[in-house]
């Protein structure tokens, strides 16, 4: 199955997307990975949101911001996840391509920040993201800087 990529601000996202989407991240970030912190972090408001629905369910998404809007000197693409179901199906690549390519359109294709969690460096290494600096702990997660 080939994703359609639906590309929204904040404000055109609907409510039943934004259910979907916030579940996601919900099962994901706080359930699976057992950390407790709050995702509704204030910044949606300003982001891009790319995503892939399967009827009710949201399959794929991260969110994307301009240079200034999260990072003072970068753009920047975060909350990154795939459904546990759609995993290993490459989804993620294509899904990262997609922002990459968004950024650039969008964006006036600015320098990208990540802060990724370790385990996954070398997954954005081969997105093309570069580490940079030292790995730190981003609520109780080894996270890297990675740019591009």
């Amino acid at each position: 199955m080939k994703p359609v990529w639906l590309v929204k601000s904040f404000e055109t996202i609907t409510g039943t997307e934004l259910y979907a989407i916030l579940k996601l991240r919900s099962e994901v970030f706080v359930v699976e990975q057992d950390c407790v912190y709050l995702d509704a972090d204030g910044k949606d408001k300003d982001a891009l949101h790319l995503f892939a629905m399967d009827g009710a369910n949201c399959i794929a998404y991260l969110r994307m911001m301009d240079i200034g809007m999260y990072y003072k000197e970068n753009a920047c693409i975060g909350r990154v996840v795939i459904h546990p179901s759609h995993r290993g199906k490459h989804l993620a690549y294509a899904l990262v391509a997609e922002a990459i390519a968004i950024c650039k359109k969008e964006y006036n294709n600015p320098p990208i920040k990540i802060s990724a969690q370790k385990h996954l460096q070398h997954f954005y290494e081969k997105c093309g993201f570069k580490f940079k600096g030292e790995d730190y702990l981003e609520d109780g997660i080894p996270h890297c800087a990675m740019y591009r």
